[in-house]
């Protein structure tokens, strides 16, 4: 089963918001909406939206959102 992660990430490698799910396209599109929502002064400070995929949820992180 291949899990999809998205993940918006400060400089500092915290993770302020996270989705996880089992459908690409669902996971496509809220990869595209986390880069749109990060203002050009997060992107300039070093803000990431992150975009990875798993093997099984306990490697997902304890706090993301689950879509199953």
């Amino acid at each position: 089963m291949t899990i999809w992660v998205n993940e918006q990430i400060d400089p500092s490698g915290m993770i302020h918001a996270c989705i996880a799910c089992c459908d690409e396209n669902q996971a496509n599109d809220c990869h595209e909406s986390y880069e749109r929502n990060l203002s050009d002064t997060q992107k300039s400070s070093g803000w990431i939206a992150r975009l990875r995929t798993v093997d099984s949820w306990d490697e997902v992180p304890v706090n993301a959102l689950k879509l199953d």
